[in-house]
């Protein structure tokens, strides 16, 4: 019972708080606080309180606005990097191989017969001007049996042109084949068919008597949205030999594109025709110790220890007699001649288990060389969410990684290749030949999709389809780089080349005549440089304890204050609250008396007049000037009935709140 009674006496005086007005509450906080300034506000004469009170609250800003200023540093949450070299048994990398030339010429070409007669006569026809002839088109109608042969079908699906910029204000269009279709005076100027919508107007003739000397001519092709549409663009090159490689790219990805795959691996090159030799340190190897995938750019392309199905290959030491080393036969014999312009083998080194992209990652090695690279190791270690926007395992990337079906890693490559195929899919019907698939899709083509070159050419050029993939995809917090060192010697050298050649020859065909030469063979060797590795990491810039130490020393160098100070400001918040509290009651309580006294203008009854009033109609007060009841003489008091006046319980009486004194709780 006790008890019960302290936590009731203590619960009151929390209630009363340190006093009963905000300004007790602050006096009594300025006198007891430790923090400096306060105190002297209270204490001093006028002049000082001034001072004191203006200097309190110009440290008082400068702290809160310092304190602003770290916890902004401390939520942008900014990383340092740290670079650590250690020294450890190193997986040794995965190694793509690929032939610049992705078919071999020989088995494709009987598909690309029709491609290479147009893009023969073509030729033709642009280096007309070079020796001084007269711009006019190659007429396809007359009695030229060659002329006869080209397949204009193929040719108008993606046709290339010249233009004349001699009046860079006026240039004109000139067409290289002239069919049914287009006669001489039908040159145009290229902003007529540039812009979407606009009709094409004809321009004015080329005089007869212009050579070419006087004259610029430039190479593009021609890309319409469909096939005699005037929604067309204009690809413009510096130079011809860009134009005529980047026509034949798009017209045979259109002609490959509809070859089944196993097709398309057969042409290429075989594992056993172009893995001649193969050494890992001291083991011997072969092109069994190789897995094959079919990569668009490159065809048939080799990798060594990708740990697919067996366990990644360690390096013992450093230093190529510990490496790996190839010798390649490219057959730059049967390279297709308008498609490949480079000859040579396109290797990359990565990551077990990661796709190899080889066009934006690899590197040439030449033919005829001995080509050394040395490796170091580089493993970076991002920090994720909410210091970057970096992911594990690409589980939450928006886009759908269509290399899945290799069951290789995530890679940023990997996303923003299949982010360009999904929009393309969704935009142009169909997929680029160049990507996977996504399910359900084919590859585009002249034939089923007439438009599919402007689509995507539309597409590859577009800003926001390329900041939305940048911005969809997300970066691997955890990669291993490999900086490559290459050096590079002929080989074989003129003393030597006659009997390696005809040993390799006599290896790989059986026979006594020497097959290889120098322009298809090289030499690789691919070793670690050295065995240190470099790890360059990330780690917060700002922590929760250099967060409190950075407030703290803060508060303490403006206001000499510490926690306590904070905890003793917050014991005033309370306080004041509970003060505001007590008079939102104090005033509601007060409201409530307000209306008792205007339904009662007497003194208020006492709780047995109430009662009684319910039980004993003769207890009931009347109003005074109330009407007499019926056959009482108007003005005569009715005589007092008998009974016995209830008890006056005074102590039942209720009293209003104000009436009690501060200390009436206390017994």
């Amino acid at each position: 019972m006790n008890l019960k009674k302290y936590f009731v006496r203590a619960l009151h005086r929390l209630q009363k708080g340190p006093g009963y007005t905000y300004k007790e509450l602050l006096v009594w906080y300025c006198d007891n606080t430790n923090t400096h300034g306060p105190k002297r506000i209270i204490k001093e004469g006028p002049k000082k309180k001034v001072i004191w009170f203006f200097l309190t609250l110009l440290f008082a800003s400068l702290v809160f606005w310092q304190w602003g200023i770290l916890i902004n540093t401390y939520l942008s949450y900014n990383v340092t990097s740290s670079l650590s070299i250690g020294f450890k048994t190193m997986k040794f990398p995965a190694v793509t191989v690929c032939n610049a030339n992705p078919f071999k010429y020989s088995e494709v070409k009987h598909l690309l017969k029709e491609l290479d007669k147009l893009i023969e006569a073509a030729l033709e026809r642009i280096l007309q001007p070079a020796h001084g002839d007269t711009i006019t088109p190659l007429r396809l109608n007359g009695s030229d049996n060659a002329s006869e042969a080209l397949d204009l079908v193929l040719w108008n699906q993606i046709p290339l042109v010249l233009i004349d910029e001699h009046d860079k204000d006026n240039p004109v269009i000139v067409e290289i084949f002239e069919t049914n279709e287009t006669t001489p005076g039908n040159e145009t100027t290229p902003g007529n068919e540039t812009t979407p919508g606009n009709e094409t107007t004809a321009a004015p003739p080329v005089p007869s008597n212009t050579t070419s000397e006087e004259k610029k001519y430039k190479l593009a092709v021609k890309l319409c949205s469909h096939q005699g549409s005037n929604n067309c663009t204009y690809r413009n090159f510096t130079s011809a030999a860009q134009a005529v490689t980047e026509w034949y790219i798009l017209q045979s990805t259109s002609i490959l594109s509809k070859v089944p795959l196993q097709e398309r691996i057969r042409m290429g090159y075989q594992a056993e025709d172009m893995i001649l030799a193969c050494l890992y340190g001291a083991e011997p190897c072969n092109y069994k110790n190789f897995t094959q995938i079919y990569h668009p750019d490159h065809g048939n392309c080799y990798i060594f220890n990708w740990g697919m199905d067996k366990e990644a290959l360690n390096s013992s030491n450093p230093g190529a007699e510990f490496g790996l080393k190839l010798i390649l036969d490219i057959s730059q014999q049967d390279y297709i001649p308008y498609l490949s312009s480079a000859a040579g083998a396109r290797l990359m080194l990565h990551q077990q288990k990661s796709f190899p992209f080889l066009k934006d990652q690899g590197i040439y090695a030449m033919a005829g060389t001995e080509t050394s690279i040395g490796v170091l190791v580089d493993e970076l270690e991002r920090m994720g969410y909410p210091y970057s926007d970096c992911t594990m395992n690409g589980s939450d990337v928006p886009v759908k990684n269509l290399y899945s079906e290799y069951n290789t890693s995530y890679s940023i490559q990997a996303c923003l290749r299949s982010c360009f195929q999904n929009h393309m899919a969704e935009i142009c019907g169909c997929g680029h030949y160049m990507f996977p698939l996504p399910e359900g899709l084919t590859y585009c083509n002249n034939d089923d999709n007439p438009g599919w070159a402007y689509c995507y050419s539309s597409l590859r050029s577009s800003i926001r389809q390329r900041q939305i993939c940048i911005d969809s995809c997300k970066e691997t917090c955890n990669d291993t780089q490999y900086k490559m060192t290459i050096s590079m010697a002929d080989w074989p050298s003129e003393a030597s080349e006659d009997w390696i050649f005809h040993i390799l020859s006599y290896e790989r065909d059986m026979s006594t005549n020497v097959t290889l030469d120098r322009n298809g063979i090289i030499k690789l060797n691919i070793y670690f440089q050295e065995y240190n590795y470099r790890t360059i990491s990330e780690s917060a810039a700002t922590t929760i304890v250099w967060l409190l130490s950075s407030l703290g020393g803060q508060f303490g160098f403006w206001m000499g204050g510490s926690v306590l100070c904070l905890i003793e400001f917050g014991e005033i918040i309370i306080d004041s609250l509970w003060i505001t509290v007590i008079n939102i009651i104090s005033w509601c309580k007060g409201l409530k008396q307000k209306r008792a006294q205007a339904r009662y203008p007497d003194t208020p009854p006492t709780v047995s007049e109430l009662v009684e009033a319910h039980t004993n109609l003769g207890f009931q007060h009347e109003e005074a000037g109330a009407a007499p009841s019926h056959g009482t003489p108007r003005g005569e008091a009715l005589p007092p009935e008998p009974g016995t006046p209830p008890p006056n319980y005074d102590s039942l009486r209720v009293q209003p709140l104000d009436t009690l004194g501060p200390d009436s709780d206390a017994e």
